[in-house]
């Protein structure tokens, strides 16, 4: 299933997400520990997280991860967003739980 559509499924709101959504998400991986994600994640991941700085899109950039969902209504920062636009990584976010975003993503794959 693409970005897109898992994103209109679990009716995620868009932050950052002009280009690329039509890329296909192969899994889902939740953390907030920066370091961990990037040992862990795997390339079309959709990364659930409540991170909103810098460095988010920088991991998801190096993870190659297909979106990044922010769970309970966390919000990206002004650097953030500007580098999720540069970079091209889809960013949505939601008022919903990690686990409940987890959950509604293993239903679409």
């Amino acid at each position: 299933m693409t970005v897109k559509e898992i994103a209109d499924r679990l009716k995620l709101k868009a932050v950052c997400a002009e280009e690329n959504t039509e890329r296909t998400v192969t899994g889902c991986y939740i953390g907030d520990l920066l370091s961990l994600v990037m040992s862990k994640a795997q390339s079309g991941d959709a990364w659930i997280t409540i991170q909103g700085n810098i460095n988010v899109p920088a991991v998801a950039s190096l993870t190659d991860c297909a979106m990044v969902i922010i769970a309970e209504n966390m919000q990206l920062d002004s650097a953030a967003l500007s580098r999720a636009k540069q970079e091209g990584i889809p960013v949505y976010t939601s008022e919903k739980s990690a686990f409940d975003l987890a959950c509604g993503i293993k239903e679409c794959l």
